[in-house]
């Protein structure tokens, strides 16, 4: 069983605790997730199934899309619903639509955060939650990520309450702290926020429509129909640039041959997707750091003759 398994993630659960319940399921050992998603937020979670664990790293690179709550009115440790409460102010402003709009159109584009401390980064060889679980507090290193959209999820033209809640849509890429986009929406209205609820609708080209609950997984696979559900490797990484070769070359690139990058690919620096003719990809290329013109393989994926 090889290929990527698109499973919706429920409540609760780490992504750990996912991959270690697939493994008793699945009755196998080569399986790995694609990015950690707290146990509060559900939604789609690629699985890598086998050799298609080489590939886990290109999903988990690609550009992810979320649907979330914020809730203005009180922040916690966590900058979630499960965290303590650290600040509250009850709200006596009155919003309008278009100042809310305000606020996510200023967000949208490069933007610099700062990680929670309950959070899997690490800072000098520890993870942030460790620390945060011991009370201490570090200095964490900002980070620049990209917000491609906010959509306004509510149809409300007056925003007003002691607390006000609201759902928004975004498409973001990847190290983006959609809990720490709640605050900063909450800073920017002048209220500390928190987010209140999350769901990710899309990983890399995987959607809600693709994925599987751990009942029907178990379900296809007692009765026989779940291969029909996974995805092929080459799904995990169809954002990559192509390059097609054909069978004599083929064989060199099963052997880690360095190739010449082919015109069209020459100011690409990331990843290339060598594939041959009937789309199957073989190894994962990119420019050769020594020599100008050529690329060397970074992953053979099938180097079956």
């Amino acid at each position: 069983m090889e290929g990527i398994l698109p499973l919706l993630k429920p409540k609760g659960m780490t992504s750990h605790d996912c991959v270690f319940k697939l493994r008793k399921i699945l009755k196998m050992k080569k399986i790995g997730h694609t990015g950690t998603l707290d146990p509060d937020v559900t939604g789609v979670l690629p699985i890598c199934l086998g050799r298609a664990t080489k590939v886990a790293e290109y999903i988990t690179d690609a550009g992810k899309a979320y649907e979330g709550e914020v809730t203005i009115g009180f922040s916690t440790a966590t900058e979630d619903s499960s965290g303590e409460i650290v600040e509250e102010k009850q709200v006596t402003s009155t919003f309008s639509r278009d100042q809310i709009l305000d606020v996510l159109a200023s967000l949208t584009g490069e933007i610099t955060q700062t990680p929670p401390m309950y959070s899997a980064v690490k800072v000098n060889g520890k993870r942030l939650y460790e620390y945060a679980r011991q009370g201490i507090t570090v200095e964490r290193p900002s980070r620049k990520v990209m917000i491609y959209s906010i959509e306004l999820l509510d149809e409300r033209d007056i925003f007003s309450g002691s607390l006000i809640r609201f759902r928004f849509r975004v498409s973001c890429s990847k190290g983006t702290y959609i809990r720490t986009l709640a605050v900063m929406i909450g800073e920017k209205l002048g209220y500390p926020a928190h987010m209140s609820e999350l769901v990710r609708i899309q990983s890399a080209d995987f959607t809600l429509e693709d994925c599987l609950k751990f009942e029907e997984i178990e379900k296809r696979l007692q009765d026989g129909n779940l291969l029909e559900k996974i995805k092929p490797l080459e799904s995990a990484i169809s954002h990559l640039p192509k390059y097609t070769i054909n069978d004599t070359v083929a064989e060199k690139v099963k052997n880690g041959a360095v190739l010449k990058i082919p015109g069209y690919l020459t100011n690409e620096d990331g990843p290339i997707a060598v594939e041959t003719e009937n789309g199957v990809v073989l190894a994962i290329y990119a420019q050769h750091p020594e020599k100008p013109g050529l690329m060397k393989p970074v992953k053979v994926l099938r180097n079956e003759t």
